[in-house]
């Protein structure tokens, strides 16, 4: 099977004091559907956002933000939403995957350290645990791969529903749970 991979270019903007969970669901739709209005076939949309408590960390617009990013989530737990939508013709299928992860107390000086590497641009709550800023993580309670952007156990479930099951074993569980 061949895919093709690509960014579209949404409107990220929170709407008021929309819960983290709503608002991923919301944003990977729309990209999926920005998607659809190009390619044809399945089209599998994401988004991913960093809670700390009601605040929501986008990706950081400076420096000055990144850095105030990573301090707040310094020794602190913050919950990383990652949404993944599968649109197949008319049908929609989705899934959120919800991970709990633990920052170890980051002094300011790694944070600028970590700002100049050019790794928190662009993420969301300026930092990629599956580079340098796993240096940070204490602990995770949840997918690994939700926290780096796309959950694979979520995203491979939401493919056996639409009828495309990544190993034959799922298509089996598949149909014993009906």
């Amino acid at each position: 099977m061949s895919f093709t991979s690509e960014g579209v270019d949404i409107d990220e903007t929170r709407l008021g004091d929309e819960p983290a969970s709503a608002m991923v669901l919301r944003l990977a739709e729309a990209k999926a559907r920005a998607a659809a209005a190009r390619y044809s076939g399945l089209i599998l949309g994401s988004d991913t956002v960093v809670a700390l408590g009601d605040r929501i960390l986008g990706k950081p617009g400076s420096k000055k933000e990144a850095l105030d990013m990573l301090s707040s989530l310094s020794g602190h737990s913050h919950e990383v939403f990652t949404a993944v939508v599968l649109l197949k013709r008319e049908q929609v299928f989705s899934d959120i995957s919800v991970t709990s992860v633990r920052f170890r107390e980051i002094h300011s000086d790694e944070a600028r350290q970590y700002w100049q590497s050019g790794e928190p641009r662009g993420k969301a709550g300026a930092y990629a645990i599956q580079g340098l800023g796993g240096l940070f993580v204490e602990s995770i309670d949840g997918s690994y791969s939700g926290v780096v952007g796309l959950p694979v156990f979520h995203t491979a479930k939401l493919l056996a529903r639409a009828g495309m099951p990544v190993l034959k074993a799922n298509q089996q569980e598949e149909t014993r749970s009906k």
